[in-house]
């Protein structure tokens, strides 16, 4: 090998000249200790403090680290690289040293909706062509190199699941959960040109950017404690604006709490309200709108309902090693956003120009490979480790709430905020959460809660800092401070 790393050299590469060349700080430190780099907001108190601009106290926004004081520039290669191989072994021990970082970093993934319990190496055959899937999924384009045979099996999978047949929807996978929501929430707006966007407070953020992004009225909705919308504000709201259509997102399951909105009450109240025939729902399913079909006495979402589409993410539960999501509508809605393009020689009916073409077989091979009862399974065995953080939580003296028909298990947020980034939570105010997906082990439970209950000893003071109250967020009978604690 004509580079290698050198040993004890502060993590430097040595090349054949004898060189060191410098390894970004990023990909040397394999843990999250020390200061971390965190950015405070300017005008609150960061660091976890509580605080704030508004003078209510709340907790000030933690940012990340700054990338630019780790990112890896490009190097020019030198004239005789080609000779040497510097430039080679440079870059492999880089990559070498990121393998090992990522390796480590997902030992600690707890607090986001990934599931990393896959194996595609099948696929990797394929991963030398520039699959693209630009246009309609139905129509084939000029460009050749497309996986649309893929794409349309994974998108009938889907139709089934949600009650809708062959000739009656028109979707197609798109590169992440938010442009789901981004084109669901477009169709609806097309449907209803001067309707009103609803969606509760607890809505994912890609929901009021849609807003923005097509300057739509929209009106944020109250939510109960568990995150599901207040339909009683709902409807409150609705009477107030009786003369414009309303567009609502509905949520199955909420980013920070995992709840499920009330889809049949919020019909029941629309119809009942006289939007009957003026409004369109479109259904927010990016982690459990996969998982609610497999779960008993759950409400159903179907197409047999008057919804007007719904969107999942492909990289949350079903895994996937790039982001990506799936996207179903009625093909009765989708004429006015349909152009011809004759560059492609196909129609367009979607967000983005270019997709990316290697996400319909990873979804085509995960689904073939798992089927309705594989992902049963699934669900069962994340909702039943879900319980069991959630009791080992309370066990431990810490507030702790989870929905009924979630996998999100909700607790008072760490003080310590190297210990969110050593485990990538997720946090909101006084609160954090833990998804259990199926990659989510018992022993990896086990292993967050040990550290978690030893590091919170030394916050609290072995019992000399009272335990903080969430009962405001997660309600007082899952709240363990001394009002609350039974």
């Amino acid at each position: 090998m004509v580079g290698s790393v050198a040993n004890g050299s502060g993590g430097a590469v040595v090349l054949a000249n004898g060189k060191l060349e410098p390894l970004a700080e990023e990909l040397i430190q394999l843990d999250v200790s020390s200061d971390c780099g965190l950015a405070k907001v300017e005008n609150g108190v960061g660091n976890g403090e509580l605080g704030g601009e508004d003078g209510e106290g709340k907790r000030a926004i933690v940012l990340g680290r700054n990338m630019h004081t780790s990112s890896l520039a490009i190097r020019e290669p030198d004239v005789d690289e080609e000779v040497t191989g510097e430039g080679e072994a440079y870059m492999a021990s880089v990559l070498a040293r990121y393998r090992r970082r990522l390796v480590e970093r997902t030992k600690h993934l707890i607090g986001y909706p990934i599931n990393l319990d896959y194996e595609y190496g099948a696929l990797a055959q394929l991963q030398h062509f520039s699959i693209n899937n630009a246009g309609d999924p139905f129509i084939e384009s000029n460009y050749g190199v497309h996986s649309r045979q893929f794409e349309i099996g994974v998108l009938d999978w889907f139709a089934r699941l949600w009650e809708l047949e062959k000739n009656e929807y028109w979707g197609y996978i798109t590169n992440c959960g938010t442009e789901g929501n981004l084109h669901g929430i477009l169709v609806g707006r097309e449907v209803f040109p001067d309707g009103i966007l609803y969606a509760s407070k607890d809505s994912h953020y890609s929901v009021f950017k849609a807003a923005r992004m097509y300057r739509m009225e929209s009106i944020k909705v109250k939510t109960l404690v568990s995150g599901e919308m207040d339909c009683s504000d709902f409807e409150q709201k609705l009477l107030q604006n009786k003369d414009k259509p309303a567009i609502v997102n509905l949520n199955i399951g909420t980013t920070v709490k995992g709840a499920v909105d009330d889809l049949d009450l919020v019909i029941k109240i629309l119809e009942e309200s006289g939007f009957k025939n003026r409004f369109y729902i479109h259904c927010d399913g990016a982690l459990f709108g996969l998982m609610l079909p497999f779960v008993k006495r759950a409400l159903k979402v179907t197409f047999k309902k008057p919804i007007g589409s719904v969107s999942v993410s492909g990289h949350k539960f079903v895994g996937c090693p790039m982001p990506c999501g799936v996207q179903i509508t009625r093909r009765e809605h989708i004429g006015a956003l349909s152009k011809d393009v004759e560059y492609l020689a196909t129609r367009d009916a979607t967000i983005m120009g270019s997709r990316n073409g290697h996400a319909p077989l990873f979804l085509w091979y995960t689904l073939n490979k798992k089927g309705y009862k594989g992902f049963q399974k699934e669900v069962q065995r994340c909702l039943q480790n879900a319980h069991y953080l959630r009791n080992r939580l309370r066990e431990a003296g810490i507030g702790a709430m989870l929905n009924e028909l979630s996998s999100t298990v909700v607790f008072e947020r760490p003080r310590d905020e190297e210990f969110v980034r050593m485990w990538q939570l997720a946090c909101q105010g006084n609160i954090a959460h833990v998804v259990v997906m199926p990659d989510v082990t018992i022993e990896k439970l086990d292993s967050f809660l040990h550290e978690l209950v030893q590091t919170r000893s030394n916050w609290l003071q072995g019992g000399r800092n009272p335990t903080p109250c969430i009962a405001e967020e997660i309600g007082g009978e899952n709240c363990a401070c001394a009002l609350h604690k039974k």
